[in-house]
């Protein structure tokens, strides 16, 4: 009875583990796929390198492919951690953190710059006051400052004493009016978009794959964005007086740069592959701000302001230019992999490059709205 009992559970359990179909294929069994899914879940569980206490670094082989960018930086990885531990690793140490502190420093670096720059006073007050100012925030208070009082001094000399250049009218005259500023704080918003970006998408890639691709799409906006903006300082105060030109170079860097957003949605664009591909598209839009530069100088070449921004784009334009270089061509890790793991390999150091560049156009800024509030067309 027994043996009879055993023989037809092994038959029953041989009948519910396959199942023939009309053409002789099996098929797997409610019983099969719920094992095939435990162990998908341990595998799952085993990449993520994650206990209950902690998690921990890995190497690079130990990485999925989405992760897998750099193959010259061989240790300290973090691979699939939970959103917390991902947030919270921005305190510990890995081969991301110099990375996101780097932008993230420079992010409110330039927070610093445009909070000095809505709080300067209406232009031809004699100071500006800063309570309790960091050194940094003071030495910004300064250059404000000086810029405010050479810009007055100017308005005095060439306009009636009664005039100011607050855009407020007199009773005595008509007053300067100061240039728009909308052109250079869409650059510092676009250079604090991009540099927040860049550290949250460096902090929270390792989370899971479809994080990685949204922060990574994020991240190549912020840089499209720093791009286009930094464009618009240039076009629109250098050709405030011609109205045609200002629009075409506007219009162009505008739509190339929605062009750009769009081709890096593609999922191919963010893949080893194609990281010459990626800096070539950057490196194309930035290179088209050239023909403006040139312009300006074939239009106002005798203008001293012309010539000292131009001198702070074309240093801009070096650190970026060397910024990208340094990313394409992965150096140094890739003449010594596994040395520059968590420091001074070229992802840093082109984080490094960008601030510079990024801070030598702020300084172009503050000459283009010194040059136009005292020679504003009207």
């Amino acid at each position: 009875m027994v043996v009879a009992n055993l023989t037809i559970s092994s038959v029953t359990l041989e009948k519910t583990s396959f199942a023939e179909n009309d053409e002789g294929q099996f098929l797997l069994s409610p019983v099969t796929e719920v094992m095939k899914k435990q162990q998908q879940q341990q595998k799952k569980k085993k990449s993520s390198c994650c206990s209950k206490e902690k998690c921990k670094l890995v190497d690079y082989n130990s990485l999925p492919n989405f992760l897998k960018h750099n193959e010259f930086i061989l240790n300290y990885y973090r691979s699939e951690w939970p959103m917390r531990d991902a947030v919270f690793s921005i305190f510990s140490i890995h081969n991301e953190t110099i990375n996101i502190w780097t932008h993230l420093i420079g992010f409110f670096v330039f927070l610093t710059i445009t909070f000095g720059a809505v709080m300067m006073v209406p232009i031809g007050s004699s100071s500006v006051a800063f309570p309790d100012m960091s050194p940094a925030a003071a030495n910004i208070s300064k250059t404000l400052e000086f810029y405010n009082h050479e810009v007055l001094l100017h308005g005095l000399a060439s306009s009636s004493p009664e005039a100011n250049l607050t855009g407020v009218a007199t009773d005595t005259g008509v007053a300067a009016q100061a240039t728009a500023r909308w052109p250079f704080y869409s650059y510092l918003f676009g250079a604090m978009f991009c540099l927040l970006m860049s550290s949250a998408c460096h902090l929270l890639s390792c989370h899971s794959e479809h994080t990685s691709y949204v922060m990574l799409r994020l991240d190549y906006a912020g840089i499209t964005t720093l791009i286009v903006t930094s464009f618009y300082p240039l076009v629109y105060y250098s050709f405030l007086c011609e109205p045609y030109f200002q629009y075409l170079y506007l219009s162009f860097i505008t739509v190339f740069g929605v062009a750009a957003v769009l081709v890096s949605l593609v999922p191919v664009f963010e893949t080893p592959e194609f990281r010459i591909v990626r800096a070539g598209l950057f490196a194309c839009m930035a290179l088209s701000g050239l023909v403006p530069i040139v312009h300006k100088m074939i239009a106002y070449g005798q203008q001293p302001e012309a010539v000292l921004t131009t001198g702070y784009e074309a240093a801009m334009g070096v650190f970026y230019g060397l910024g990208v270089i340094v990313y394409a061509t992965r150096i140094p890790e890739r003449w010594m992999p596994g040395k520059f793991d968590l420091a001074g390999h070229s992802h840093q150091l082109f984080h490094v490059l960008v601030i510079a560049g990024a801070y030598s156009h702020y300084l172009a800024g503050l000459v283009y709205l010194r040059w136009r509030d005292m020679e504003a067309c009207y």
